[in-house]
């Protein structure tokens, strides 16, 4: 899994975000409106395209999209 689609995806899922916005090094709770209904929303798109659970505490942890993937990475079997 590369980095860049694990990008596209969360662009593909969240209608606010323009397409080629977010980086690894984004900050994404400054880079959209973030609430807990977007971390229902990723939490539930990791589980269906990696098969990965996630917990709210591991995207409280996180603060950017590389934070994030790597936590989705060290869990894919």
């Amino acid at each position: 899994m590369k980095i860049e689609d694990f990008i596209a995806r969360i662009e593909e899922e969240y209608e606010d975000l323009r397409p080629g916005i977010l980086k690894p090094g984004s900050v994404f709770r400054e880079v959209f409106e973030w609430n807990s209904i977007n971390a229902l929303i990723l939490i539930a798109m990791v589980k269906v395209e990696y098969d990965v659970t996630i917990k709210a505490e591991d995207i409280a942890n996180s603060k950017t999209v590389e934070d994030l993937f790597r936590i989705v990475q060290s869990r894919i079997r």
